[in-house]
């Protein structure tokens, strides 16, 4: 099974966006891959409020996902568009992922749950709760090139009871697209994924922004594709692009059936402080 990651650095032009996500797709085709990944925020990545505001639409009305749907049908691909910031009813807006068929239809979206609130060592503030509603369910997409996709994004990284609510779901490949900042990148990225993959036993894909942005953030790269064993089978390094990997499906069955952690779990009540 053939896949492709797209590695951007992502802008604060949508409608150059949308035209970097439809060539990205046309490389996947053409590099016979079943399905695309691409990172978190693939439309637009902007921390001037006031600029941004003017780029942000309804999911109706979004040119990215319009733009990619087309060129997913055109090309009959499956894509994970990793996540675009869409205005709600509520006021507030969604950091949301979608998935998209080779009919151009979305078949799955899931909205991102932890949300990234934290003051770094380097200076940097981030407050997305301020900005953000934070999504509530864990999305498992049935009948995907890959089987069973569970969906999370960047932050939901670190919390393993997701990973475990979507492995107990039957999720056989987990998609984290990310926009990790390059402290936290260097430090944690690479170990966390591989440490989510092993737990879960299952394929994770994490395609990723990378470098300096047009508003002045830096991210870091990295994308990675880990077996449900954590051997890392891309690392596509700090480059923007796409790239692709040939996954083994089977082998999800048979890390399960050598370790079979799942049928392992037992439900825990709170520690005991003595």
């Amino acid at each position: 099974m053939r896949i492709a990651l797209f590695q951007s650095r992502t802008g604060i032009d949508p409608a150059a966006s949308a035209q970097t996500l439809t060539d990205a797709i046309e490389q996947a085709f053409a590099g016979k891959a079943e399905m695309l990944f691409t990172p978190e925020m693939s439309g637009l990545v902007d921390r001037d409020a006031k600029r941004a505001a003017a780029n942000l639409s309804t999911e109706e009305n979004d040119r990215v996902l319009a733009a990619c749907r087309e060129a997913a049908s055109r090309r009959g691909l499956w894509v994970h568009l990793g996540s675009l910031a869409v205005r709600t009813d509520d006021g507030k807006l969604a950091n949301r992922g979608f998935v998209i068929d080779p009919a151009g239809e979305v078949r799955a979206r899931y909205d991102k749950i932890h949300l990234f609130d934290v003051d770094l060592p380097t200076g940097e503030s981030w407050r997305e709760s301020a900005v953000y509603r934070a999504g509530e369910s864990a999305v498992v997409v049935e009948g995907t090139p890959l089987g069973r996709l569970g969906l999370s994004i960047c932050y939901d990284l670190r919390f393993p009871e997701l990973f475990a609510k979507l492995a107990e779901a039957g999720a056989e490949v987990v998609a984290v697209p990310a926009a990790f900042t390059v402290p936290t990148g260097q430090a944690h990225w690479e170990v966390l994924l591989r440490a989510r993959a092993i737990e879960s036993e299952a394929f994770v894909i994490a395609a990723a922004q990378s470098g300096h942005h047009a508003d002045g953030r830096d991210t870091y790269g990295h994308s990675l594709v880990v077996s449900p064993w954590g051997e890392v089978l891309l690392n596509m390094g700090q480059d923007t692009g796409v790239a692709f990997a040939d996954l083994e499906l089977a082998q999800v069955d048979d890390v399960r059936q050598r370790i079979p952690v799942l049928d392992h779990r037992r439900p825990i009540g709170p520690a005991i402080l003595v």
